[in-house]
């Protein structure tokens, strides 16, 4: 049934409302798009910064620390653990300042577009599936691709212009410390 404010989307027969989840097409977008926040937790410090950058707070992070004594140390150090990251989609706004403000590289784009959260065709379910923890965050990882290969006409990269050629490297320099 249609009328001048368009068609009835809730009759029986309405094509919007026979299309199975599964027919959908598949999104045709670049390699590198959005798509869900993958989680490398060996990279992850517990350094916060994608908590604190975050615009929503949909990011919940808990840890703890423990004493690590290295060998050949004089005191032991202090070493964060992590306990729980996780990520809920209903308030994330797929921004990516926590992927770019991630120092270790322990957060990346995976390019899946039909990951949980999004219920049954009738809508069940969906909020209890936008959080997602740290095991499910780590398996898009396999997902995510490789970065694009570094452009041979680019400058070198700074740490690599301050070493002196046949010389020690600069004191304080990335290289290592030198003699003063």
């Amino acid at each position: 049934m249609t009328d001048e404010r368009g068609p009835d989307l809730s009759a029986p027969d309405s094509p919007a409302t026979d299309v199975p989840e599964t027919d959908l097409p598949a999104p045709d977008l670049p390699a590198r798009s959005r798509g869900v926040i993958a989680l490398l937790e060996a990279n992850c410090t517990v350094c916060m910064l994608c908590a604190r950058e975050c615009p929503d707070w949909c990011i919940h992070i808990a840890s703890h620390t423990e004493t690590v004594q290295q060998p050949g140390a004089a005191r032991p150090r202090q070493r964060n653990v992590l306990d729980r990251f996780a990520i809920d989609y209903g308030h994330c706004l797929y921004c990516g300042i926590c992927v770019e403000v991630c120092p270790f590289d322990a957060l990346h784009w995976a390019p899946d577009f039909g990951y949980p959260g999004t219920g049954s065709p009738t809508g069940e379910g969906a909020v209890a599936e936008l959080v997602h923890e740290r095991d499910r965050l780590a398996d898009w990882l396999t997902d995510v691709p490789p970065p694009p290969p570094l452009d041979p006409a680019a400058e070198p990269a700074p740490e690599a212009a301050t070493r002196r050629p046949g010389g020690p490297p600069r004191p304080g320099g990335v290289g290592g410390r030198g003699t003063l």
